[in-house]
């Protein structure tokens, strides 16, 4: 029997939080004492979680006192100054923001990945943006198997990657449209930046804001954590982040270039289907590929329209959705957990 845990979830009252409780909860998570964390705002409020009511507190630093796992899903800057506190007083983090990402003192881990390099934290761990999650989970076998080269990625990305708010100004336009009224716009692409535009009826070629080089931070961010999760600063890696009119599931499509040369259709499928947490689902002549409606809900990352490209040999495209808020964000953080209990490293 597991030994039990107490285990804190910061950020409990977000998106993110809420699918973590509930994949703490389906997973059978060995919590022996929950702690539900959030904004000052937030604390005195009630959560329910397996069939318990838990008020909620305000997340400071001593609010980690005596937790063996903090689930951090509040934001950056809440991360920021609670993480390393609460790893002080003997927790390990599972941060889902992109406070420590390509910090090279904290590992960036996606358990199907790079699991062994769970061994190498300082009480930190960082979850990866939900995009490149996805897209490792599925690269991965192919990097054994045949290496890789070259990565050009374009993504297609539900709302609920800028959260609840998002969600409902995608409803709240939808319908405005349908009404023939004014559609309103104050949250995509970005809020902090200068100008919105709708997302309903639209696709959005920005996600988070520019840098110097062109690039957003959102595609900046797949690049370097690619990167940095296979341990291949060699790899080529481009990639455009798009936002699209869909509620949950995000989708790839992605050309790689393989070091090996002469491998077939049939042999990338294989790899494929032999990895762990993929679902092949590429079957054309049904017309059978992965879809962002179907993904939702779903813990696995979903691979189809695998082909050959036409004038590199070593070239081949596929097409990648699983469902962010769960792989791309609340189920890799459990799986974290699960593999440090089963490693012995909690």
């Amino acid at each position: 029997m597991a030994k039990e845990l107490t285990v804190a979830v910061v950020g409990a009252t977000g998106a993110v939080g809420t699918k973590m409780m509930e994949q703490l909860a389906k997973r059978k998570f060995p919590v022996g004492k929950l702690k539900l964390l959030a904004s000052k705002r937030s604390a005195g409020n009630t959560l329910d979680f397996a069939g318990q009511t838990y008020t909620i507190e305000e997340a400071t630093p001593e609010a980690f006192e005596g937790v063996d796992v903090a689930l951090f899903s509040a934001g950056g800057s809440v991360s920021k100054a609670l993480a390393k506190e609460a790893a002080k007083r003997g927790a390990v983090v599972i941060d889902n923001t992109s406070a420590f990402r390509m910090d090279p003192e904290v590992p960036l881990v996606v358990p199907e990945v790079n699991r062994a390099d769970l061994k190498e934290h300082n009480g930190i761990i960082a979850n990866p943006n939900c995009s490149t999650i996805q897209m490792v989970v599925a690269l991965e076998p192919i990097r054994q198997a045949f290496g890789l080269k070259n990565i050009i990625v374009s993504t297609y990305q539900a709302v609920s990657g800028s959260g609840v708010s998002a969600i409902e100004e995608l409803h709240q336009q939808s319908l405005a449209w349908d009404e023939g009224k004014n559609v309103e716009s104050n949250i995509l692409p970005v809020k902090s930046d200068k100008k919105h535009f709708p997302i309903a009826r639209n696709v959005l070629p920005q996600i988070d804001v520019f840098t110097e080089n062109g690039f957003t931070y959102e595609e900046m961010k797949m690049i370097n954590e690619t990167k940095k999760i296979m341990h291949d600063d060699a790899l080529a890696v481009a990639a455009t982040c798009v936002r699209v009119p869909v509620v949950a599931g995000h989708s790839e499509s992605v050309f790689v270039e393989v070091d090996k040369a002469g491998v077939t259709v049939e042999e990338f499928r294989k790899a494929l289907e032999n990895a762990p947490g993929v679902v092949v689902q590429d079957d054309i002549t049904n017309q059978q590929y992965p879809m962002p409606l179907f993904a939702e809900g779903e813990d696995p990352t979903f691979v189809g329209r695998i082909r050959k490209d036409l004038a590199n040999d070593r070239g081949f495209h596929l097409w990648i959705v699983a469902d962010n808020l769960l792989k791309g964000a609340a189920l890799n953080s459990i799986q974290i957990a699960e593999a440090m209990l089963e490693d012995g490293l909690l």
